[in-house]
Formats: structure tokens, C-alpha cells, sequence
């Protein structure tokens, strides 16, 4: 394969105006730029609270039992409580005020976790921050919907969700840095370190949404789009004249009525609730806990090594991502995510399996993110018709995604079942197979939607041609020359 065809697989066929490639490139830099730093700062926060815990904040604040989990629940429910409203909020709010205004209150509550004294404190920063990161996640992928053809949306997912990945990788490699060259300066933990750097590091991103975020293409006013491309940027995706029509609407209570009833909500709801909690492994340092609990590795060990995981995750995410706008179907990479959680899943919980194979096992599980870019893009193409319907849908697949999230690790994964998990073996296997169930209700349903459409789209034309043979047999002055011949 050429290096032209290569170019074309990895990031698509150019389009066949040139103004259009200039626009994608502009629009792929500030845009994924912001967002993916957003979502760095964002990631390596949500990490490193895993990350401290094992590196010497559970001794110092007297944490025990299911603490650490108690932590995570806290911040999941924040989470939920902030979803829908963000994204709503980004239809009256600009994007670009909204999103570093948000990304601003996280880095000070960040500020806060580091000198926090005791376990409490951190339950209450951590649920405020929870309210404020969740504007970060499904509001991106409203974004990226917003300004992407289906055919452009899967790998800017997957470039997105990996620079989550990637804080997550940054993550551990930062905690082992820290704490083997700050531990202990101006009389202060390497975990307490790690927090004041997260700050540091979020405030000057928030900065940057600022000055080049360019909102929505119908409200863009960036100051690198001329007149010329900021209309290129709307019409290129309106196919059909309902489509400019049902972005035009003002929000109300209709609104709420017609997502009910209709199975996008639901389905979509469903799949990403389920399909999210194969990411378990990952999401809880099941690994890092692991290696703790067994003994025998250093503190930096226990930093680095899981880091492989989400190694994978970067990876299987990016080349997936890829994969699905190249051939424009999305299930196949849930099926490879699921079939790759359950043998990892079986390798663990037979106990008596080498060492080698339970590292191979954490790090195969890390192919579950792969399903996280591909499931939104999926969705966004679902919901195409709809921008409002499509706001909602994205922001409660994460949002009943977080609500299992919110009692799953505690039930599942608690820290006092290390180094084992035997619960949570199961219950992976058990949420794999769902996910494999749900892939397959929502591609049906999908289906059906579109034979259905079609059906009423041949309807419409028919009688349109009719209407027009009619029309023009009223007004062929033939017509009743002929008539009159076949009476005679």
C-alpha cells in the first residue's frame, strides 16, 4: 500500500473542494487541540486520586476499607448530577465561555485536594469537581458532532478519548516522578505534590479555550474562519432541508416528550451503561491494587506498571477508531472489546495462573476502551436528524453509565476483596456478554429505523411523480384530442 493510501486510510479521503480541506484542518487543530488538552487535565486528575492512594495518602489521612471506593462514588455522583445540564447548557451558554469556565473550577478544587487533612474533605471537593468535569466528556462529543460528516467522526473520537488515555498514562509516569523528586520538599508528600502540578497544569489549557475554542458552526466567530468558511462550515452538513429545521428549534418541554418516545434514548442509554463497565479494570488501578496487595514490587512499580493498560487502551482505541469511519460500521469493535474482556476476565479469576499471564490479562483488558470513542460516534450518527435529541442522548449514556459506575466498584471491586476480585471477574464476564446482547438490539433497531425512513422517503417520491404526471396531464392541451378519440 502507497503512503498516499495509507494517508487516506488513517485520516480519510480528502474532500473534492479545497476549501473544504482547509476548513477541516483548521477546525481539526483548534478544536481537537482544546479538547484533547481539556480532556488530558481532566483524566489526570480523575488518575490520580488512584494513583496518590497507593502512593502513600491512604497512610497519611488514616484512610481504611472501602474508602478509596467511597471516594470514587462521591465524585461519580457529582458527575451525574452536572451531566445533562452541561450539555444543555451549551446551547445557551457559549462553548468557549462555558467549557474553561468549568475547567477553572476543577483546577482550584484540585488546588484544594492538596492540602486536604482528612478523608471527609475529599469526599466533599471530590463531588463538586465531579459537577464540573462533566461538562468535559459528552460535551466534546456534542462538539465533534456538531462539526464532523459521519465519515470524519470516529477517529476525532478515538484522537479525543485517547488524550483521556494518555493523561491516564501521564499519570502514573508523573506520581512515580514526584514521588521519587519531591516527596517530602517544603515538608510535603509526593501525593500532596501531585495535586498542586495537576493545577498547574489545568489553569493555562483553561486559557487557551478562551482565546481559540470556536463554538458551534452556526455561532462561530473565531477569528481564524473568514465569513466564507464559518457558512462552509453549516451547510457542509446539512443534507437534507429538515435537518437545518430541527436545529432551529428553541428549547421546551416538547423536547423532553419527543426523546421518550422514540428507542434512541433508550437504546443508546443502555448500551454505553453497560458497555462502560468493561473499562472497570482500568478505571479502579485494579492492577495497581494487585501489585500492592501480592507484595514484592516498589512504589514506582506499582506506578508504572499498570500504565501498560492503558497503553493498550490508547492503541485498540486509535486503531478502531480508524477502522469505523474507513468501513462506516461500529459494532464490530464492541464485539472485539467484549470478546477481549472475557478472556482476560477467565485468565484472572483461575488464581492459580502464572504471574506472566495475569500481567498479559490486565493488559489485554485494556482493549475495553476502544468501545467508549466508537459507542458516541455511533450515537452521534444515530441521533444526525435531531441536535437537541442528540445533546440529551450523549449526556445521559454517560450519565447512566456513571449511575452504575456510582455502586459497581463498591459492590464489585471493593479494595478489601485485593488481590483477587473475584466478584469482579465474574461480574465483567457477566457485563461483557450484555454488551455483545445490546451491540446487537441497537444495530437492529438502527436497521429498522432506516428501512422504515426509506419506505417513507419511496412513498413521498411516488406520489410526488404521480402528482406530476397529474399536473401534467391537466395542462397537456392533447389531452382532450384524445379523450374525444377514444369516444368516438
Amino acid at each position: 500500500m502507497s503512503l498516499k493510501n495509507w494517508k487516506h486510510l488513517v485520516w480519510g479521503k480528502p474532500h473534492a473542494s479545497k476549501r473544504e480541506n482547509v476548513l477541516l484542518a483548521k477546525i481539526d487543530w483548534f478544536i481537537l487541540s482544546y479538547c484533547c488538552l481539556m480532556y488530558f487535565s481532566n483524566y489526570l486528575d480523575r488518575s490520580n486520586i488512584n494513583n496518590a492512594y497507593v502512593s502513600g495518602m491512604r497512610e497519611e489521612l488514616h484512610m481504611f476499607g472501602k474508602e478509596i471506593n467511597n471516594i470514587n462514588t462521591i465524585f461519580t455522583c457529582g458527575y451525574i448530577v452536572g451531566m445533562i445540564p452541561n450539555n444543555l447548557m451549551l446551547q445557551v451558554v457559549s462553548p468557549r465561555i462555558w467549557f474553561p469556565a468549568m475547567q477553572i473550577i476543577w483546577g482550584i478544587l484540585t488546588f484544594c485536594t492538596s492540602v486536604t487533612k482528612n478523608v471527609e474533605q475529599i469526599y466533599a471537593i471530590r463531588f463538586f469537581q465531579g459537577m464540573a468535569e462533566s461538562s468535559t466528556f459528552v460535551g466534546t462529543h456534542y462538539i465533534l458532532g456538531s462539526w464532523y460528516k459521519p465519515e470524519e467522526l470516529g477517529k476525532r473520537s478515538g484522537i479525543f478519548t485517547s488524550s483521556g488515555l494518555i493523561g491516564t498514562l501521564f499519570s502514573g509516569v508523573l506520581q512515580a516522578a514526584v514521588y521519587r523528586n519531591l516527596n517530602g520538599v517544603a515538608g510535603r508528600s509526593g501525593w500532596r505534590w501531585l495535586f498542586i502540578i495537576d493545577g498547574i497544569i489545568t489553569m493555562p489549557i483553561a486559557l487557551y479555550g478562551f482565546l481559540v475554542f470556536p463554538d458551534l458552526p452556526r455561532t462561530t466567530k473565531a477569528f481564524y474562519l473568514s465569513q466564507e468558511e464559518r457558512t462552509l462550515a453549516y451547510e457542509r452538513l446539512e443534507e437534507v432541508e429538515a435537518l437545518e429545521q430541527a436545529k432551529s428549534r428553541p428549547l421546551s418541554w416538547n423536547l423532553l416528550r419527543r426523546i421518550l418516545s422514540r428507542w434512541r434514548y433508550y437504546g443508546c442509554s443502555l448500551l454505553f451503561a453497560i458497555s462502560g463497565e468493561t473499562e472497570s479494570f482500568g478505571s479502579s488501578n485494579i492492577m495497581g491494587q494487585w501489585m500492592k496487595a501480592i507484595g514484592g514490587f516498589s512504589i514506582e512499580q506499582i506506578d508504572y506498571y499498570p500504565s501498560g493498560v492503558t497503553a493498550v487502551a490508547i492503541v485498540s482505541t486509535l486503531v478502531c477508531a480508524t477502522w469505523t469511519d474507513h468501513a462506516q460500521v461500529r459494532w464490530p469493535v464492541l464485539v472485539f472489546m467484549s470478546v477481549a474482556c472475557i478472556i482476560s476476565a477467565i485468565c484472572l479469576l483461575v488464581w492459580s495462573s502464572p504471574i506472566g499471564l495475569k500481567f498479559f490479562a490486565f493488559y489485554l483488558a485494556g482493549a475495553s476502551y476502544a468501545g467508549q470513542a466508537t459507542t458516541f460516534a455511533w450515537a452521534n450518527q444515530i441521533c444526525a436528524d435531531d441536535d437537541q435529541e442528540r445533546a440529551v442522548v450523549l449526556a445521559s449514556m454517560n450519565m447512566w453509565n456513571n449511575v452504575v459506575n456510582a455502586w459497581w466498584s463498591i459492590v464489585f471491586y471493593p479494595a478489601t476483596d485485593a488481590p483477587r476480585f473475584k466478584k469482579g471477574m465474574i461480574a465483567m464476564i457477566c457485563a461483557s456478554v450484555a454488551t455483545l446482547w445490546i451491540t446487537w438490539l441497537v444495530y437492529y433497531l438502527e436497521r429498522r429505523e432506516w428501512r422504515k425512513r426509506r419506505r417513507l422517503e419511496d412513498g413521498v417520491d411516488e406520489g410526488v411523480d404521480e402528482k406530476k404526471n397529474g399536473d401534467q396531464t391537466l395542462d397537456d392541451p392533447t389531452s382532450n384530442e384524445k379523450k374525444d378519440q377514444t369516444v368516438n
